[in-house]
């Protein structure tokens, strides 16, 4: 555990506040990418001429690539630097929105979105990293909290820019376009970014396949990050699998509501994310007691509204009950965001990368498991969206049982450890007056 005390600890400041606002503008872009797809299912089914599994397949390829990549690019990030893996992923996220765009069949689209995947896949877990190297170590959970907060906005973007360009100029110019965001982003990536302050260079490290293995293995051993893992995977999915692609059409075509009313809600998820994101923070920095409650509480009503809407008699739900599931639905990135306080205290700094990675794979293997279930009930059923999006509870119930098994183990371990979590977690989610 020595390592923890080889760096000193970075003095944050204006500059530190520029050059990470760089790393989050990447993330920014990378995210409305990543979302695209969500504003433009029903284009996209018409543009390639696709059913509903062949349409999940854009996303549940673009996730596999993402929750693949997640560990590799911890170890990347470890041995490459925050700006070569930001750069690298910058270009291939651009490159893959330009190729999705100019795309004339279903199979270069797919390899499109693959490659905006591995891309994306590089933005978060780097940013998190720039901000342990440029901000003191109390500062950690907020960076991190923030820029969520800023991935969120680019959902935001993807549903109140985006769709309406695509509504008014067609899938090209649209597509294509928006492309230009990346290139933005990526001038001042390349000019002003640096992986640290001066004077705080980090000691070189042992690579090689060992070191490699011995990181996934010690870091899977604490039930801290397998925690966190079941949490991120739980809690995640549901609002993701609704932006993300079958919102939208569960809106226009099972609900008969209009397409601007449809986006209206989605945005609705979204903001109802930002505001609970900075609740769920602050509720977990005055009390780590409250992890647990706050990730089955928001599984529990996550279940229940979802349950209610599908089972509403009558061909639609009332709008007041889609407002409330969309409400709620924004609790699950915020609840999701949990995992990582388990696996945190879990990992010295040394392992710090790698647990995150593990962590972050979590809500993306749920998502595109669903992902693909929903597309391939809808074939299968008529289009049924009670039916399909019932998958939804086998997934939550998996994660559950899992949550359910590990927690003793995991809290245990910390009180074991309590001074070093304690460490970790007296500053995560820090109130504003310490801020």
């Amino acid at each position: 555990m020595s390592g923890a005390v080889v760096f000193k600890d970075p003095p944050g400041g204006r500059k530190a506040v520029a050059v990470w606002s760089i790393g989050v503008a990447v993330y920014f872009v990378a995210v409305i990418f990543r979302t695209s797809l969500g504003v433009a299912g029903l284009e996209a089914a018409d543009r390639f001429h696709v059913n509903a599994s062949a349409l999940s397949t854009f996303s549940i390829l673009q996730l596999l690539v993402y929750a693949g990549m997640q560990v590799p690019v911890g170890l990347m990030v470890d041995r490459l630097g925050t700006k070569k893996v930001l750069t690298l992923g910058a270009v291939l996220f651009t490159a893959g929105q330009v190729g999705f765009a100019l795309s004339p069949t279903y199979g270069m689209a797919l390899a499109a979105r693959a490659l905006l995947g591995c891309g994306d896949a590089m933005t978060f877990i780097s940013v998190l990293r720039l901000g342990t190297r440029w901000f003191p170590a109390r500062r950690g959970p907020l960076t991190a909290q923030l820029a969520g907060l800023v991935g969120m906005a680019g959902n935001l973007v993807s549903t109140l820019v985006l769709a309406p360009v695509l509504h008014g100029v067609g899938w090209v110019p649209a597509f294509a376009g928006s492309a230009a965001a990346g290139v933005l982003v990526l001038v001042p990536l390349v000019l002003f970014l640096k992986d640290h302050p001066e004077g705080h260079e980090p000691p070189a490290r042992a690579g090689g396949g060992g070191f490699v293995r011995r990181q996934i293995r010690e870091s899977w051993q604490q039930p801290g990050t397998r925690l966190g893992l079941w949490v991120h995977f739980t809690t995640q999915f549901p609002a993701m699998v609704f932006l993300l692609l079958w919102g939208m059409p569960f809106l226009v075509e099972d609900q008969g509501l209009a397409r601007t009313t449809a986006a209206g809600l989605l945005t609705l998820v979204v903001a109802s994310n930002m505001a609970f994101g900075l609740v769920y923070g602050q509720l977990i920095g005055r009390r780590q007691s409250a992890r647990i409650p706050l990730a089955l509480g928001t599984i529990g009503l996550t279940a229940l509204l979802w349950a209610s809407t599908l089972a509403y008699p009558g061909p639609q739900a009332p709008m007041w009950l889609l407002v409330t599931l969309c409400v709620v639905l924004g609790t699950c990135g915020p609840a999701s965001m949990i995992g990582f306080d388990f696996a945190r205290p879990a990992n010295p700094p040394e392992r710090q990368g790698t647990a995150s990675g593990i962590t972050n794979m979590g809500g993306f293997l749920a998502s595109m498991t669903t992902l693909l279930a929903i597309g391939l009930l809808l074939d299968a059923t008529g289009d049924d969206y009670r039916i399909a999006f019932s998958s939804v509870f086998v997934v939550e119930l998996l994660g559950l049982t899992q949550i359910l098994r590990l927690r003793p183990s995991a809290l245990r371990a910390e009180r074991v450890h309590r001074p070093t979590a304690q460490s970790h977690h007296s500053s995560d989610f820090p109130s504003p007056t310490r801020a």
